[in-house]
């Protein structure tokens, strides 16, 4: 991914925040000059630096899993459309602002004891938000027979490359008034990545 230096995020607290937060990725393989994406809940294991997923086993793309290749997973965060309008300065052109992760590594498949853990993982993580988190009214036998219906995977993480671009090539002037174009916009994504450019601040 092409990351001028003031767009590049290296502070790895930051980055694993980011994964985190963004954890429906994009997992895009290939094998015999084929491409294949699939987007996907991932859980990261932050002690053990890896990724760990699952996906439908009807889903051929796992088979691309034993090339020995690398695999790459997108993290999107926020993004929005800039308006050379909203600069003091206006001999400009329009950008899009974003936030992305691209995590590189090379994927295995786990048995059976591993892939339930990772679907219970998976669900205690998105479940942890709500008010009233959902618990698996399942028996064994129900799991184990949806668990075949499935393939679980890791993804030791071999590097990692995080760009956030948000106007900081810009003068303070104009990234202020960006930052309130963004806050005061009619879309969700805009006052989102608002949100994200306040609390990145806040972070540095």
């Amino acid at each position: 991914m092409y990351i001028p230096q003031f767009n590049r995020v290296e502070d790895s607290k930051s980055i694993n925040a980011f994964i985190h937060a963004h954890s429906f990725g994009t997992l895009i393989t290939t094998s015999e000059g084929n491409l294949m994406a699939s987007h996907l809940p991932i859980v990261f294991d932050e002690e053990a630096n890896v990724l760990r997923s699952h996906m439908a086993r009807a889903n051929g793309q796992w088979k691309h899993f034993d090339n020995g290749k690398e695999v790459l997973c997108i993290f999107h965060g926020p993004h929005a459309y800039i308006s050379p309008s909203w600069y003091e300065q206006q001999h400009t052109v329009p950008t899009w602002n974003y936030a992305v992760a691209h995590v590189y590594g090379k994927p295995s498949l786990v048995d059976d004891p591993q892939l339930k853990q990772i679907v219970l993982d998976t669900t205690a993580k998105f479940e942890s938000t709500m008010p009233e988190p959902w618990k698996i009214p399942l028996s064994e036998q129900e799991i184990a027979a949806m668990l075949k219906a499935i393939v679980g995977f890791n993804i030791p993480i071999t590097r990692v490359e995080v760009k956030f671009k948000l106007g900081q090539n810009r003068s303070a002037e104009d990234q202020e008034k960006m930052l309130r174009h963004l806050q005061a916009a009619p879309d969700e994504e805009s006052r989102a990545l608002a949100r994200f450019i306040v609390s990145h601040r806040e972070q540095n």
